[in-house]
């Protein structure tokens, strides 16, 4: 008895230890000729969200496995999961394959180590805190001279979480960099020509631009549709390159030949997934076509790091003119009407501007990519996607807001206001509005930006850096040039009574910023959370308000400690809260979250994204529309509203059979943000209408019309 009851304590001591602690693997199986686990990229899973586990295996030097497509021999490696109620696992992610030559036979084959993630999906119900197993059943063919069927049952303990999980320190970046080396769609136009005993496989696209093909090679979905040992011979072209390959028996032996070619294109530049149609090559994919003048990197921007830098500081200058800046613009203004007539000053300030702007673009560029060096899938505007930097800046917006209602004041006395304003150089106060400005404009991405900041991470850190600078000097460049021109400030009345009237009424946007923020953070967590917050924010306007009464106090040569401090200790507890409150907050299931966004025209509504759901749909030969939107993102907000809520999109949706999926990244999800790397985007908006006939989706703009999407899904439908 004494015994049973130690065994069971101490079972119970263990299963302490592993709540709220990392994924912990099972016991690395070795089934002979390979060692088996699996890892997690994440510390955890929060409910309704989605990881990725990976199936390593070490495999003994001189013996390998198999691809998807395993060659002319062999068997791929299939998983079969054994998961809690209400999980589910996806695809496969395959990783680019090795040739292994067998004899005359030719093998697609893993050898050394291999990961293959998968992604999972949590339970919407998942309770954090808890502790739950997923097993898998894994079965490969292993070869050296011989082949060996073996199995390995694997487990691995994943710890649900209630907020956004942390890299997983060993396994986090290795997992990550094998998703971005991973094949993927990348926008290139294939097509195939048989003629008599000769395949022409013919690419284009701007990845190919201008890369190195030596040493190209096509991995077929399908055994069947090539000879897999025999010469792939490369032509190269300014756009592309065709491969002269042998057909297979679907093609020349009695099988069916296919309307498709799909597969992986690897060259030494990336590898990608590609579905060739039938028709004729075109001569830009051969020596016929015309070279271009100068041959651009195989970035997929043109003008490479030079049309980067161009689109960057471009991008910059118009984030000036969309919704998600617009709150900070009545700073700005506020700023400029205390300076016009004093060109020194104004230029001072429109240096700390810029000065505050750079900094916190860099600061951002520089936390961006060191967390996806880490592993983890985050784009631009990562950072509010995390409850807590929500919290934080409604409230921020709030006090900015009573500031500059003169509930209290911050670097001038109470006392002639107005006058203060003009004469004190505010130096400090520009800095903060540029950055605070950075801060606000983070969800949004501008046109031209996309391009730009998707080179920008495919880049060196320097590089990197240089393109999120001069997307900084693009977005300073407006308000700085405006304080350099005499005759442009010039227009501004002389300071006076006026300018406290106009701080005063500037400040409503500010209130609408702390709204739209509370909003946001609404979506991102739940009704308990979202109360918490709206006590924190009462505690912070009466902190605030407290802390003005003291300085007025002080004018009038009274006492004012004990105002000031009680107003300041309500400023901390206020912070306090937001903080408690976004840091236990259950963030909603990914099927809520959508729906929270969902268009509220008459007739369309939105269908939760997913790749299988889009698969699904083209089989069906349909029309789609995908929204990538967040609720931090104001354009994508706008775009809802102005151009897919209208009655009359809903009667063309309907006219054309065309379906709207909604991939709402208002949380983090790796599967959404690995769709959009697929595009060269790691931001949102991005529209994507795919045709009903199949082949690849068109990008819309990143401001729409109702016209602009009518036009497109009745093209798509056509």
């Amino acid at each position: 008895m004494f015994l049973k009851k130690a065994i069971l304590a101490l079972q119970a001591l263990l299963m302490a230890a592993l709540l709220g602690g990392p994924a912990l693997a099972g016991p690395v199986v070795n089934s002979g000729h390979i060692e088996s686990e699996l890892v997690a990229q994440e510390t955890g899973i929060a409910p309704g969200g989605t990881i990725y586990v990976a199936l390593r295996q070490k495999i003994t030097p001189g013996w390998h496995t198999y691809w998807r497509n395993p060659g002319d021999a062999g068997e791929p490696t299939k998983i079969t999961w054994t998961l809690p109620e209400g999980w589910r696992a996806g695809d496969m992610v395959w990783p680019t394959p090795q040739k292994a030559k067998l004899g005359p036979l030719l093998d697609y084959a893993y050898k050394g180590e291999v990961l293959i993630p998968v992604p999972i999906t949590a339970a919407a119900n998942a309770q954090p805190g808890t502790t739950l197993s997923l097993t898998a059943d894994v079965f490969y063919l292993v070869c050296e001279q011989i082949c060996i069927p073996e199995e390995a049952k694997l487990s691995l303990l994943l710890p649900v979480v209630a907020g956004a999980p942390s890299p997983d320190p060993k396994w986090g970046a290795v997992i990550g960099k094998v998703l971005a080396d991973a094949p993927k769609p990348a926008g290139l136009k294939a097509v195939f020509e048989l003629d008599g005993q000769v395949l022409k496989l013919a690419v284009t696209g701007g990845p190919l631009k201008g890369a190195d093909m030596a040493g190209a090679y096509f991995y077929p979905y399908s055994s069947k549709v090539i000879e897999h040992a025999a010469e792939q011979v490369i032509e190269r072209g300014p756009e592309g390159l065709t491969l002269t390959l042998k057909p297979g028996y679907d093609f020349v032996g009695g099988g069916t030949p296919p309307a498709e070619l799909a597969g992986v294109l690897a060259t030494k530049a990336g590898a990608w997934e590609i579905t060739a149609t039938a028709g004729d090559p075109p001569p830009q994919a051969s020596g016929l076509g015309a070279p271009p003048a100068e041959a651009a990197p195989a970035t997929g921007l043109a003008g490479g790091l030079a049309g980067a830098l161009l689109f960057a500081f471009l991008g910059g200058l118009i984030l000036n003119l969309m919704p998600c800046v617009f709150p900070v613009l009545s700073m700005k203004a506020a700023s400029l009407a205390g300076h016009a007539h004093e060109a020194t000053k104004a230029r001072v300030q429109g240096l700390a501007f810029l000065v505050g702007v750079v900094a916190t673009f860099l600061a951002l560029a520089g936390a961006l990519l060191a967390v996806r060096a880490g592993g983890a899938a985050v784009g631009w505007g990562f950072q509010l996607q995390s409850p807590l930097v929500i919290a934080g800046l409604a409230l921020l917006m709030l006090l900015v807001a009573l500031n500059m209602s003169s509930v209290f004041e911050i670097g001038t006395s109470v006392q002639g206001v107005g006058a203060g304003a003009s004469s004190k150089g505010g130096v400090t106060g520009a800095f903060f509005t540029g950055a605070l400005a950075v801060v606000v404009a983070a969800p949004c991405t501008a046109p031209f930006m996309a391009g730009a900041l998707g080179y920008a991470l495919t880049q060196p850190t320097a590089v990197a850096l240089g393109v999120f600078l001069a997307l900084a000097l693009g977005f300073a460049a407006p308000f700085v040039a405006v304080t350099f021109i005499p005759g442009a400030l010039k227009l501004l009345p002389r300071p006076g009574g006026w300018m406290e009237v106009l701080k005063k009424g500037l400040a409503f946007p500010m209130y609408g910023a702390a709204l739209w923020l509370v909003w946001v953070f609404a979506q991102q967590t739940g009704p308990i959370a979202l109360g918490q917050l709206l006590v924190a924010g009462v505690l912070a306007a009466f902190g605030a308000w407290l802390y003005g009464l003291a300085q007025a106090r002080r004018s009038m040569g009274k006492g004012s400690a004990v105002s000031m401090i009680l107003g300041l200790l309500a400023v901390i507890g206020a912070l306090g809260l937001a903080a408690a409150a976004a840091l236990s907050a259950k963030p909603p299931t990914a099927t809520a979250a959508a729906e929270a966004s969902t268009p509220s025209g008459p007739g369309l509504t939105a269908e939760v994204w997913s790749p299988e759901k889009v698969k699904a749909l083209q089989a069906e030969g349909r029309p789609i529309l995908v929204d990538f939107t967040a609720a931090w993102c104001v354009t994508c907000q706008v775009n809802e509203k102005v151009a897919l809520s209208g009655p009359k999109v809903a009667e063309a949706f309907k006219a054309q059979n065309a379906v709207l999926l909604k991939a709402d990244w208002t949380n983090r999800d790796p599967v959404i943000a690995q769709a959009l790397a697929e595009f060269n985007r790691v931001g949102v908006p991005l529209y994507l209408v795919y045709p009903k006939n199949g082949g690849a989706p068109v990008i819309l703009p990143q401001l729409l019309t109702e016209g602009m999407v009518i036009e497109a899904i009745e093209k798509a439908g056509a």
